[in-house]
């Protein structure tokens, strides 16, 4: 496991659970408005966490935190996930994913193995609008969409999520991930924030600005996600 940070106690991450955030290094995607990009772009500059030691401190909280989550980058790409979670498991705590869903079949055996308690799926856009949103040239975003499938058919809880930026998300591409995610009991709509960190476009030589939404635009959105979703929230 490449683990990249460890946030020892959070209120937020996890609904409802005291919980411990894992953050695992590299990602498949370079999505501009990333906040993390430390934990995409610039991996190799960032000082690793052993495994040992995570688990070590883990084991010290047990009857103490709910929960772990474990987010990135994209926990996904690494090789040892499931042995890595398994052990964290054992241990008794409850496990969140954080995922962009492009491995639907690594997140189906997570599944099928018990090893999840909850899953927090980005969906970056509506389908076409996927490869200028996650900076990946003719990106195919079918995968996703099965996760996306997935998660809707399943029984474990889950949310999706969106992070708005003005200069890729439009009404029509609310209106088209509506459409397909109709049914889907959760989704969060949180508007693009730079944390100084961010992925921003590949080969500009120039800072591109990007920027977020007001707050009532904020709410259109959430309307129109309403009329397919039976939670939507606007998380800041």
């Amino acid at each position: 496991m490449l683990i990249c940070g460890l946030q020892r106690l959070s209120l937020l991450d996890y609904p409802e659970k005291l919980a411990a955030t894992i953050f695992t290094g590299g990602c498949n995607l370079r999505c501009p408005f990333c906040h993390n990009a430390s934990l995409v772009t610039r991996v190799s500059e960032v000082e690793s966490i052993p495994e040992a030691e995570v688990l070590s401190f883990l084991k010290k909280r047990i009857g103490i935190l709910d929960g772990v989550c474990i987010t990135g980058g994209e926990p996904l790409l690494q090789s040892d996930i499931e042995s890595f979670i398994s052990e964290i498991r054992n241990l008794g705590f409850l496990i969140k994913l954080d995922t962009n869903g492009f491995y639907p079949e690594k997140l189906a055996s997570l599944i099928d193995r018990g090893l999840l308690d909850y899953v927090a799926m980005d969906i970056k856009n509506s389908p076409e609008k996927y490869p200028v949103t996650v900076g990946i040239p003719n990106f195919d975003s079918k995968p996703v969409f099965e996760s996306a499938k997935l998660l809707m058919h399943g029984s474990i809880p889950y949310e999706f999520r969106t992070t708005l930026v003005r200069e890729f998300h439009t009404n029509k591409d609310i209106e088209k991930i509506g459409r397909i995610v109709k049914g889907a009991e959760y989704y969060y709509l949180q508007n693009f924030e730079d944390s100084g960190d961010i992925v921003g476009f590949a080969g500009e030589q120039d800072f591109v600005p990007l920027s977020g939404f007001s707050q009532s635009e904020t709410e259109h959105f959430r309307d129109i996600l309403a009329s397919y979703v039976e939670n939507v929230k606007i998380r800041n």
